[in-house]
């Protein structure tokens, strides 16, 4: 019996969907946008004098799904859990909801000095997680929608964030980052290692929806020792403006 990881066929239907779980929800936004950060989604949505529209089914406490009006466009938001099994299940339930148009941000490992504070923007992603598996053919890599990379880069371009675009390595294993990985994948041009670009790619590929993924560092493995320096190293104090970035890339995203 083989597994998924060799498995090529990935178009017969589930026994279940998101949709025998989930029910679409009343003018729910075409436009979405998440993140990691509590502190970040909780502000934002104060900020904006948002109103929880939904919710998302946890085996913990459920998570709002919050809808603001931002630019004279309505936009859903709500904070992701990390991982990509966790990840991938709340934006199959969002697009069950009514969300077309996706973006999401969060903190990175930095594999490589030259990114200094710059913004990541995944071009690709190396598949070393299980998720993506499920939704698209096996490879080595998955690649990001081109348009979406495009509207991405001209939105960065215009708000005159600096950014840096390369791979990124997703894992399932956060502790399991050893010497001899991180060096194949620094070697093979990755930039960044985090735990959900690939399957979060390869799911939006497979419900044809427009997605854009960027990330910030928060510790380093570019040297031989890891550095962590906090929490959010480069993103602490941006947050706030990393998330009206993600709506405008949203808003943009839109009219694909």
């Amino acid at each position: 019996m083989s597994t998924v990881f060799q498995k090529s066929r990935i178009s017969e239907p589930a026994v279940f969907g998101p949709s025998d779980t989930i029910s679409p929800a009343d003018d729910f936004p075409e436009i979405c946008v998440s993140t990691f950060s509590e502190k970040t989604i909780r502000s934002f949505a104060a900020s904006n004098q948002a109103e929880i529209i939904a919710w998302l089914p946890s085996s913990g406490d459920a998570l709002p799904v919050y809808r603001a009006v931002c630019r004279d466009t309505e936009v859903a938001f709500y904070l992701s859990r990390v991982g990509a099994p966790a990840c991938v299940a709340a934006l199959e339930e969002v697009i069950a909801m009514g969300a077309r148009s996706f973006v999401l941000f969060g903190s990175c490992g930095v594999l490589d000095d030259a990114v200094g504070e710059r913004i990541i923007v995944p071009v690709s992603a190396f598949r070393d997680e299980g998720t993506s598996y499920h939704y698209r053919e096996p490879s080595e890599e998955i690649e990001a929608d081109g348009r979406s990379l495009e509207i991405l880069e001209a939105v960065l371009e215009k708000s005159g964030f600096p950014y840096i675009k390369g791979k990124t390595w997703t894992t399932d294993a956060l502790y399991r980052e050893t010497p001899s990985a991180v060096r194949e994948r620094k070697a093979a041009g990755c930039l960044a290692v985090e735990m959900e670009c690939a399957a979060m790619m390869a799911a939006a590929q497979y419900r044809r929806i427009s997605f854009a993924q960027f990330l910030y560092g928060a510790d380093s493995l570019a040297s031989e020792e890891w550095s962590a320096s906090g929490p959010f190293r480069h993103g602490g104090a941006r947050l706030e403006s990393y998330m009206q970035l993600a709506v405008e890339c949203g808003r943009m995203l839109q009219r694909i």
